[in-house]
This record gives structure tokens, sequence and C-alpha cells, in this order.
């Protein structure tokens, strides 16, 4: 199994001013340089640790938000392909449908792979819906946009023989010529986060690795099923390395640590996505077939009356979870 490191880079000073939104309006004179400064370095040298600790690095991007400060994920990864030498490096990932020039991506993506001699993996995002607005896109055809750039990125990391011209729907260039080419033959690995049966059979087809978040004991197996059963019929190679699942885990010298912890970071969770309702789901993001209402986001921390039974069927279920999933990604 591999294990990789992931931080949103998030601007915590902020959560005290922060009420009915924690996205897309929330104004910057929250944020102290002085203190996002020291915050930036000490995600980077955690993630430095990594190096010496054998444990991949994750990273991602969001904007207009304090929940996570990279802006830029392929920043913090120079920075990572430079700094560290053993660890693979992935950005999961890059909203490539809401970027108005793949080509850039592609050059970004191959330029950080030859630096880390062959140590990038390549994620490519959706997005979420409340970043259509800060981005300007259309989120009708959003994933029109994300699988033509897609092709357009893996086409111009793989193309060797001079330049070549791309005509398509949403993307139009009259020369395509990335320099330099990706230390990875053909092209670094590509990833792509899901949420459904139908969205791993997308990344199926095309032999991405999937990673799930907050899908639980429940929703993941049908996803990896799906994820599996189309490979076979593309004829692609399945192995439990395209299978990732994003864990949220509190460690502590004791159990009541480690739940306290983990309570933490839920709280995390249970804040982030909080958002003004006007942005939560834009007309057209959403397949209408398979949207529900969401639930309200609860603010408050898990309520204490909790028993310790609780928490042990929970861990049992967790753990028969790991166990049917062994050989997965975390």
């Amino acid at each position: 199994m591999k294990v990789w490191h992931f931080s949103e880079m998030a601007y915590h000073p902020a959560w005290p001013e922060l009420r009915d939104s924690y996205r897309v309006i929330i104004p910057n004179r929250l944020y102290d340089p002085k203190i996002g400064a020291d915050l930036y370095h000490r995600y980077l040298d955690e993630w430095a640790l990594c190096d010496e600790l054998g444990i991949n690095v994750m990273t991602n991007e969001h904007h207009a938000t304090a929940t996570c400060a990279d802006s830029a994920c392929t920043i913090p990864m120079a920075i990572l392909a430079r700094e560290t030498k053993k660890v693979r490096l992935l950005a999961l990932g890059m909203p490539i449908g809401n970027r108005n020039d793949p080509i850039r991506v592609a050059e970004e993506y191959s330029m950080l792979d030859v630096i880390s001699r062959g140590r990038i993996e390549m994620g490519f995002v959706k997005g979420v819906p409340f970043e259509i607005s800060p981005a300007n896109t259309n989120p009708a055809d959003l994933m029109e946009r994300f699988w033509e750039a897609h092709d357009l990125i893996l086409k111009a990391m793989t193309t060797h023989d001079g330049p070549f011209n791309w005509e398509g729907t949403h993307f139009h260039y009259r020369s395509v010529n990335v320099w330099p080419r990706p230390w990875q033959q053909p092209h670094p690995p590509v990833w792509m986060p899901v949420g459904s049966p139908d969205s791993a059979t997308q990344a199926a087809e095309r032999g991405m690795t999937i990673g799930v978040l907050n899908t639980g004991w429940v929703r993941t197996p049908p996803i990896f099923e799906a994820y599996r059963k189309r490979a076979a019929e593309a004829a692609r190679p399945t192995t439990p390395q395209r299978l990732a699942y994003m864990a949220l885990i509190g460690v502590g010298n004791t159990r009541e640590e480690g739940l306290r912890r983990a309570d933490q970071i839920l709280d995390y969770s249970r804040t982030s996505g909080i958002v003004a309702p006007q942005f939560m789901n834009p007309p057209g993001y959403a397949d209408e077939r398979r949207w529900v209402p969401r639930r309200p986001h609860p603010i408050s921390r898990r309520p204490q009356h909790r028993s310790p039974q609780d928490d042990d069927r929970r861990c049992h279920r967790c753990r028969s979870f790991v166990r049917r999933n062994a050989g997965r990604r975390i």
C-alpha cells in the first residue's frame, strides 16, 4: 500500500471571523501575509519531512477561500520537486475545466516532471461548484471543457515531432509544441477524484487512477466496483494501486487523544464546505438525474453524549472497510 500526506494549507486564523460562508465572498483583509508566510513554510517543512519518512506528498488547489491557501498547486510542487529526492509528488489537483490555457498546464507538469526526475503524478479535477463564479466559467459545459482539456494536455505531452494544430470546441491553438517534454514516458500518471460510480467508469475507460473523499464504507465499494468492471470491459489494467481512498485520521498517544484529534479534523470537514447558497449548485453543474438537495452543514462539534460503545462500533466498521480494501492507496 502506498501512503500520501495531504494538506490544504488552510489559513486557520481567519476561522473565528467566518460565519455564513468560508469561500468566495470572504474579504482577503482577513489574511495577514506575515502569518501566511509562516504557515506556508510550516506546510512545506512538513512535506519535506515526508521525504525523510518515505511518505508520498499530495497537494491541491482552491480559490477565494481560507480553507485552502494553495491557489496554484504547481508552486509548492515546484519547491518540493527540488527539495525532495525520493517521494512521489501528486497534485490532485488542477481544475482544468476552469483553466483557459491547457497548454500552460502541460508545460508546468512537464517541467515539474523533469525537475523531479520523474516523480510527478498529475491530478485533473472538475472543480467544486462554488469556484465556477470566481473562474467565470459556464457550469453547463464544464465537463466538455474538462475532457477536451484532458485530451489536449496528453496529446501535447506525448507529441515529439514538432508542432500540431488544435481546433476543438473550447480550445484553439495554431501551433502546439511543448518544451520540455516530460521525464516519464509517455506522460506522468493521471489521477481524477470521483464521487460516483458514473465518474469512476469514465476514469476507468481512460486508465486513470481514481481517488475518493468522504465516501465512507457505504458509498466507496460500488464506486470501486464500477471502476473495476469498466476497466475490464475496456481492457485497461486494474490493480489496487489504481484505487485511492482519502482517509481523515487522528493520531494520539492514547485512545482519547486520538479521538479528540479526529474530532478536530472532522470540525474542518464540517466547516470547510459552508458557502453562500447562491454558489452551492450553479445551474448546469450537476446532472439533474442525480441531484439531491444538500443537507446543511452542522457547525457544532460532535455531540458529547456519544458513548464509548458508539465509537467502538464505528471503529469496527472502519477496520472492516480497511481489511476489505487492503492494498489500495491512501
